[in-house]
């Protein structure tokens, strides 16, 4: 009874796989699935019978159609044998026996009698495996960062340690379709039905790139700010997706060897939030001072804050706070001069002339009452 089952599967399986199919992507992928299998179809609109082939047979003169975008992996007996980049229709050939067929012209004998044969042997299962496997060559998407608590940099411009915590999101791709699938796939997903997904929470290969990620932060944010091209400046990062994204992707070579040991490269990142922590906030504030005070907006700056006290003293104290606050301005004109041109000497301190010029000018200001200056004018010329 077992010899009558094995003869009648091997005959069975033989004459389905006599066909030829046509293999393309499955239905329903997502956006972000890197690697798949082709799928036959057996039938199309209704037309076609192909439905008793092995699923690990692709029998010659069968077409295989690649889509822009893609790459196409062959294998034989769990071995990488080709790879075609370019999109287009290609048709199947192999000398494998369990692929040869009648409407392929390789003639009775081969076809038919061997395979039945050689399927005898096994059970009526071919004795070989062939499967043709999709790549994704173009951007994947949604590839998502993170830290729970802050990370920590040196940073050049600010000439300290910076710290923040982060999150955004970043686009991968795979450069080095046959390294990608020597070095990194798991063996589960070299299977009919699988889809190798970075963003697949299950996937526990995409689940360790996540945490790679993550450790090459810190080296990145270094690398970035700390590159003059990039002008040393953390508040960049936002604005520069593609310098930051290559950034990263340095550091992720010099941590894990991405590109030279898996085929894997990353594109394009998006920083959804920086948020930096207290030390480093205060000295992103002085940093803004110190910017605003710089150059002839500093000039602008400090003239208007001494007006100003000039303002208040007068409004508080009356001409003896006056009188204060131009001693007081007299220092403040010796930091001016470190901006500005120089100006003249001031008259002596106890040069009645000088006070009466200086008060008569206030006045002129409105910055004293008559009330103020003619107190202060008895008081110059000793009255």
């Amino acid at each position: 009874m077992g010899l009558v089952q094995a003869v009648a599967g091997a005959v069975g399986g033989m004459l389905g796989d006599q066909w030829k199919d046509f293999h393309t992507i499955p239905d329903g992928l997502p956006a972000t699935a890197a690697l798949f299998a082709a799928v036959p179809h057996g039938t199309n609109a209704g037309r076609g019978a192909n439905t008793h082939g092995s699923s690990n047979i692709i029998t010659n003169g069968s077409k295989i159609i690649v889509p822009e975008g893609y790459g196409l992996l062959l294998f034989q007996d769990g071995k990488i044998t080709g790879f075609a980049a370019e999109p287009g229709g290609y048709e199947w050939r192999s000398d494998d026996l369990n692929s040869k067929s009648i409407f392929a012209g390789d003639g009775l004998v081969d076809s038919l009698i061997k395979q039945s044969w050689e399927r005898f042997k096994f059970g009526g299962q071919p004795g070989s495996q062939q499967a043709a496997f999709f790549v994704s060559l173009k951007e994947l998407p949604d590839n998502r960062f993170g830290t729970q608590s802050e990370i920590y940099w040196d940073d050049g411009f600010l000439n300290t340690q910076v710290g923040a915590v982060t999150r955004g999101s970043y686009t991968m791709k795979i450069v080095d379709p046959i390294l990608f699938v020597k070095n990194f796939v798991p063996a589960s997903y070299l299977q009919p039905g699988q889809v190798f997904d970075f963003t697949d929470l299950d996937n526990a290969a995409a689940s360790q790139l996540f945490n790679e990620v993550v450790g090459s932060l810190a080296p990145a944010f270094s690398l970035y700010t700390n590159d003059p091209g990039k002008g040393n400046r953390i508040t960049k990062l936002q604005q520069d997706s593609l310098g930051f994204a290559k950034s990263l992707s340095d550091a992720v070579e010099n941590g894990y060897q991405w590109k030279s040991d898996r085929g894997l490269a990353i594109v394009k990142t998006a920083i959804i939030s920086i948020e930096y922590d207290a030390n480093t906030r205060e000295l992103l504030k002085t940093v803004q001072r110190a910017d605003a005070l710089s150059g002839a907006r500093g000039n602008s700056n400090l003239q208007a804050s001494v007006a100003q006290g000039m303002q208040s003293a007068g409004e508080n104290s009356g001409a003896a706070g006056m009188m204060g606050l131009g001693m007081a301005s007299g220092m403040m004109g010796g930091i001016a001069s470190m901006q500005q041109p120089v100006a003249p000497a001031t008259p002596a301190a106890d040069d009645p002339v000088a006070k009466l010029k200086k008060a008569k000018e206030m006045l002129d200001l409105g910055l004293i009452t008559q009330t103020d200056y003619d107190a202060l004018k008895a008081k110059a010329l000793g009255l």
